[in-house]
């Protein structure tokens, strides 16, 4: 009896051995096929973490191929830009040093030819001239001479005042203005109690309204005048 309970308890621990070790093999297998999963999910989830590195890469590359491309266009735009704005200067420099030539020129000319019309009024007094000369020596008549000198040096004084402005004037009877008079010349008078001009030697001449030149003439020295300096003169000898 107490044999077969002695197999009887064997058998119990025997199976219960058995189930443990399945028990421990199951949970093994199942601890393994876990594993497996985890693993098989790091894999997947690397996977896709590479991918949205590459993709996130692929992005960048892109912009910044993009953004190249941009800058090289801006870069072409400026070049062409620049080569017109060169070409522009250039061109305005070419225009500006043909301009100043022709202002040059122009000045030159306008030198050059300033006096033309006057010049041009002035071969018709020549012509006056020559056409007295020839009748004077045809006729040899002096007042017929006298008379046609005298006309055409009224028609060109007339004609330089009326076209020029030239103005010739006199000075007789004037109070010596050393502005407008060169004193060559004294005379002591005691007709007037101040400098006058006695004499034109040769008269002045007014352009428009400036003196081209002043008259040369002779001027009156008051007695008074004299006769004061004389005294003056004396007394610096006594002393």
């Amino acid at each position: 009896m107490s044999a077969k309970r002695e197999k009887g308890k064997k058998e119990r621990n025997f199976s219960h051995d058995v189930e443990e070790r399945i028990e421990s093999k199951r949970i093994e297998e199942s601890a393994q096929e876990e594993k497996v999963e985890s693993l098989k999910g790091n894999n997947i989830n690397e996977k896709d973490t590479q991918e949205k590195k590459e993709e996130i890469k692929a992005e960048e590359l892109k912009g910044k191929d993009d953004t190249l491309e941009k800058y090289k266009k801006r870069i072409e735009e400026l070049e062409e830009e620049n080569r017109t704005l060169k070409d522009q200067l250039l061109r305005k420099q070419a225009d500006f040093e043909n301009f100043r030539k022709r202002m040059f020129r122009e000045k030159e000319d306008a030198i050059k030819y300033a006096n033309s019309k006057l010049l041009l009024d002035l071969t018709g007094i020549i012509d006056d001239f020559e056409r007295a000369i020839q009748s004077a020596e045809n006729s040899k008549d002096f007042n017929s001479f006298f008379e046609g000198v005298s006309m055409i040096e009224k028609r060109m004084t007339s004609m330089l005042e009326k076209r020029w402005g030239l103005k010739r004037f006199s000075s007789i009877g004037e109070t010596f203005d050393p502005e407008r008079h060169e004193a060559i010349a004294m005379e002591e008078s005691d007709k007037y109690d101040k400098s006058v001009v006695l004499e034109d030697y040769q008269k002045g001449y007014m352009l428009h309204d400036r003196l081209l030149r002043p008259a040369r003439v002779k001027v009156s020295k008051p007695v008074a005048v004299l006769e004061n300096s004389e005294g003056d003169e004396e007394n610096n000898k006594s002393n």
